[in-house]
């Protein structure tokens, strides 16, 4: 959840409408989920997906805000993008280019400034506008849609699994909530996204539903500070997320139950119960806590200590002794000295992560953090983060590596290499297996005999 590296939305079902679109997606899973859900309203306006810009009638980019010069890689992509509406207009083709996420909510009408081949602008919290935004742009108008929703989005877009549109596989996400009101001084979330909202229970458990029934196993809860959700409950009372999670358990067809990303000072008694008691809750938990030094932390908003961090960890590892723990890690905040880097390094000895982010801090405009004058220079910053990631590494390797000769269940997602397939681990790895092992959508036994770099290789379970 957490690089600058890019993902393309391909074509699902092999439809071949008039029109199509080309959809990129930086950044985290939300963000992916977001991409898919516009995709799902442009379905409804006859748009099929295709994984190729120079065939595309709408090129759109879904943008994150979150690494260094975000703003200016978006407009370096829109410079090759504006080439190939050229291209597509000497063919008498004409291309409508529109940017979403959160680069579109912090920059607005700046994009329709800087450049001329967009069409329109659109906010994270007003994708559900994009049907109609785009009919006015093929009308001829430039928008902007980035004022906040007075409406909820939810309720606008089109059902999964209905109206031709699939699911995208045996694993999905599902937002449940959105927003931060913690304001971290790093970072930009609650001004590009807002205030936390938690959706009802009873939206969440509907679209849970449609997408078993569409032939998913495997769920993943997304927030920006997912166990923060706090939704309106069928018996109308509020409902926290260990709760949520017990009713979306007894769900057929749904398989496995993960949720990212966690903040540590809501990891309630619930949530935890919900880890011990719930065998379709993955041991499998991402709770960043960005610094081991409390005086870093103090600084960055963190509200809470290192030694409360470690405190939360051992109750959750007591209530689910396989849990795997990841994390997020900042270095280089402003103010971070050599003795406060090595208090990050001795909190990720004594967590020992299963997987981890690691970033040199990038100041974002408009944050507390950007406005301070002790920034770490440079070269601190690249001699330090190096230093993380291969503490980091070596973390992941033993865990990995401490999986050979056991027993797992994977759930088989899809095709690997010529006779392979690919699955998930509980603890989020892909397993590579045999072909025979089992179908998509199945959770299979299968024994783990080695650790690679980045994925696990089994074999079936006689």
């Amino acid at each position: 959840m957490k690089s600058d590296t890019t993902a393309e939305s391909a074509a699902a079902d092999g439809t071949s409408a008039a029109r199509k679109v080309f959809v990129k997606t930086y950044g985290c899973q939300m963000n992916v989920y977001d991409s898919q859900r516009m995709a799902d309203s442009l379905a409804l306006e006859g748009y099929a997906e295709t994984s190729s810009m120079q065939e595309a009638d709408f090129v759109l980019l879904n943008t994150c805000h979150i690494r260094e010069k975000a703003a200016e890689k978006v407009y370096s992509e829109l410079g090759r993008v504006r080439a190939v509406k050229a291209e597509r207009a000497g063919r008498g083709l004409e291309t409508i280019v529109g940017v979403a996420g959160c680069v579109a909510q912090a920059e607005g009408r700046e994009i329709l400034r800087r450049e001329s081949a967009v069409d329109l602008v659109i906010g994270p919290q007003t994708y559900h506008r994009l049907p109609g935004a785009l009919r006015r742009a093929l009308d001829g108008h430039r928008i902007v849609e980035t004022d906040y929703a007075v409406e909820d989005k939810f309720d606008h877009l089109p059902k999964p699994g209905r109206a031709g549109i699939a699911a995208r596989g045996v694993t999905a996400f599902l937002t449940v909530q959105e927003g931060c009101d913690k304001f971290c001084t790093f970072c930009v979330v609650p001004y590009t996204r807002g205030s936390e909202v938690s959706r009802p229970v009873a939206q969440i458990v509907a679209e849970a539903e449609r997408l078993a029934g569409a032939g998913v196993r495997e769920l993943t809860l997304l927030g920006q500070n997912v166990n923060a959700w706090h939704g309106e409950g069928p018996d109308g009372n509020e409902w926290g997320l260990g709760r949520l999670l017990f009713r979306l358990a007894e769900l057929p067809g749904i398989l496995r139950l993960r949720y990212t990303t966690s903040h540590p000072r809501d990891m309630s008694e619930d949530l935890i119960a919900a880890h011990r008691d719930l065998d379709v809750l993955m041991p499998y938990l991402h709770l960043p806590v960005q610094a081991g030094s409390d005086r870093v932390l103090k600084s960055m908003n963190r509200r809470h200590t290192a030694a409360d961090y470690l405190r939360l960890v051992e109750r959750i590892r007591k209530a689910r002794p396989d849990i795997a723990m990841s994390g997020d890690f900042i270095v280089g905040f402003p103010g971070e000295t050599e003795a406060d880097f090595q208090l990050t390094l001795d909190l990720v000895r004594d967590v020992g992560y299963a997987q981890a982010f690691s970033f040199k801090y990038s100041p974002r405009p408009g944050t507390p953090g950007a406005e301070r004058s002790d920034q770490v220079g440079e070269g601190e910053k690249n001699d330090r983060l190096p230093r993380l990631q291969a503490l980091l590494a070596r973390q992941q390797r033993d865990f990995a590596q401490q999986l050979v000769g056991r027993t797992v269940g994977v759930l088989i997602e899809k095709p690997g290499r010529a006779g392979q397939r690919v699955g998930r681990s509980p603890w989020l790895q892909p397993v590579i297996v045999d072909e025979s092992v089992g179908g998509f959508g199945e959770i299979v036994d299968v024994r783990v005999n080695k650790a690679g770099q980045q994925s696990l290789f089994a074999e079936p379970v006689a």
